[in-house]
């Protein structure tokens, strides 16, 4: 039997109507049995069909990935920034999507801003289990720094920091920011990140952290509520995965 003979059959036996969203149908009728905790969104969403959000997608190879909601908010948060002083930096670079998405938003700022990509380009640094847990492992994710320059090489205010995190956050320490993204996943370089950028974001300046609230995750999630707790801003959680702040506005827990 042909796949699509089979779930014509699976269709009419659950009583699925053959419409534009028979295929969604289908995956909630069997989610909530696969994977009862998994939340759904709705299938008729107008950003799905964002030609510009797409292309980028497409170019790192996310289009059918697990990514795309945490691209268009980054995308989304750094409009609130434009107009806010200051360079843009993220730890953790990757493959380069959320760096290829700063830098375009930095060519529609009034600012001049330089890029600054901090990134060991070996992966991880050795997780700490009783902080991070066990689904990550040292030097996953590793990606060669020729690779990133390449993905880049359209954009010419963007510098590279390749060490450990924090080694070379010393040679911007006289700088301000105004967006900050970081993505690294443990609670070391995670907090260090964090307790550098803090003191350096300019009033209404944004700080993400891509790795906050995934269970996956909970050295980067820690590390981020023991700083600010002490902290006028408290992150508010994206429904896509991930959080952020804006530098100086009161947030509740």
């Amino acid at each position: 039997m042909k796949v699509k003979d089979f779930l014509d059959l699976v269709l009419v036996i659950l009583g699925i109507k053959q419409d534009d969203l028979v295929g969604f149908k289908l995956i909630h009728r069997v989610a909530k049995y696969l994977c009862p905790n998994y939340k759904l969104t709705w299938p008729e969403l107008a950003w799905f069909y964002d030609k510009r959000l797409n292309s980028i997608l497409a170019k790192f190879g996310e289009e059918y990935g697990f990514n795309a909601h945490r691209r268009l908010a980054l995308q989304e948060l750094l409009r609130l920034t434009e107009n806010i002083e200051g360079d843009t930096a993220e730890c953790g670079v990757y493959k380069g999507c959320g760096s290829y998405i700063i830098l375009l938003s930095n060519m529609k700022s009034r600012f001049r801003r330089i890029h600054h990509i901090f990134d060991s380009f070996e992966g991880l640094s050795s997780p700490n289990p009783e902080k991070d847990g066990s689904y990550w492992r040292q030097s996953s994710l590793s990606i060669d720094e020729q690779t990133v320059k390449c993905i880049l090489s359209d954009f010419h205010d963007v510098k590279y920091y390749k060490g450990w995190i924090p080694s070379r956050f010393g040679e911007v320490s006289s700088l301000t920011f105004s967006f900050v993204h970081i993505d690294v996943d443990l609670y070391e370089p995670t907090y260090e990140s964090i307790r550098f950028f803090y003191d350096r974001m300019n009033a209404g300046g944004i700080i993400v952290c891509d790795d906050y609230g995934f269970l996956t995750c909970p050295g980067a999630t820690a590390a981020i509520d023991e700083f600010l707790a002490n902290k006028v801003e408290k992150m508010v959680r994206l429904p896509g995965g991930g959080g952020f702040f804006i530098k100086g506005v009161v947030t509740s827990l």
